[in-house]
């Protein structure tokens, strides 16, 4: 008998957010409700945090855990694999922090349904209204990085919101561990000749968004560890 894969998994990768992380489970969770051709499930990846996420998450999600502090490449590489592993049709990355509105999930799922597109990126600089001037310098400076070293023209190169088509979850396979992986992610939909897209999302930031998530000093990181991966690629 063949497995039924209508499936959609959504990831959350989180690391100590116990202050938001029921709140933003269950605003997704209201939002899977309106998904009615897919069975979805919400998945949290504890990135071995030391507060309470873990315990909180358990009410309202599946909970897969590391011991320790990987990084968020790392929590995302856990849920593509439970998702290759447990033959879903789609997957979904959100960060937890509550920066992108659950609303917006749909817009990056009914975009995988209605098209052959498998990496389907929200972009939350085609329209940057309302995000940090420090933020959008430095994600246009990656995004720039990621054109000219890897090929690739997108304008939200660092999204945490992403859509997986079964051909994406099956072929990406990601190495990295820290926020480099988001780069990683787009070289490799387009080595295996993936159909990449975007559409616009909202972020919403908050003090509590703003302290968490990258630094300008991290993207300085990111493209050293952009420049290592493609060197050895050559």
């Amino acid at each position: 008998m063949k497995r039924d894969n209508n499936k959609l998994l959504v990831i959350v990768p989180a690391y100590n957010e116990d202050t938001v992380i029921e709140n933003t489970l269950r605003q997704i969770n209201k939002e899977i409700k309106l998904i009615k051709n897919l069975k979805t499930d919400l998945l949290v990846v504890n990135d071995g945090s030391k507060d309470n996420t873990k315990m909180l998450s358990k009410k309202h999600a599946i909970v897969l855990s590391h011991l320790v502090n990987m990084g968020s490449g790392a929590a995302t590489r856990t849920g593509l694999k439970y998702a290759r592993n447990n033959n879903y049709k789609y997957a979904l990355t959100i960060d937890a922090d509550g920066q992108h509105s659950p609303k917006d999930m749909l817009k990056i799922i009914n975009h995988l349904i209605k098209t052959n597109d498998d990496l389907v990126i929200g972009s939350r600089l085609i329209n940057s209204k309302g995000m940090p001037i420090n933020r959008v310098l430095g994600n246009n400076i990656l995004n720039l990085v990621t054109r000219i070293l890897l090929g690739v023209r997108v304008t939200d190169s660092q999204s945490g919101l992403k859509g997986f088509s079964k051909k994406a979850i099956d072929t990406i396979e990601i190495k990295t561990n820290g926020y480099e992986f988001c780069a990683e992610i787009i070289w490799k939909a387009k080595k295996n000749n993936l159909i990449i897209s975007e559409v616009p999302i909202k972020a919403i930031y908050t003090e509590y968004s703003k302290a968490k998530g990258q630094s300008n000093i991290n993207a300085l990181r990111i493209i050293k560890s952009i420049i290592v991966q493609k060197i050895k690629e050559v």
